[in-house]
């Protein structure tokens, strides 16, 4: 679980860093901002894809 929880933050990590400089003061809080919404993603994308497997 923590593998997976790394990977999403190096990928958050990426994604701020496309839009806010790493060295403003606010980088840390916009990372798990689009850490959590990586993890609603991948969580939404899971249970619609069992939704689909079931129909």
């Amino acid at each position: 679980m923590s593998l997976i929880l790394r990977i999403l933050f190096v990928l958050a990590g990426a994604i701020t860093a496309l839009f806010v400089a790493r060295d403003a003061l606010n980088f840390t809080v916009i990372q798990t901002f689009v850490a959590i919404l990586l993890v609603t993603a991948v969580l939404l994308a899971g249970s619609l894809w069992s939704l689909r497997r079931k129909t």
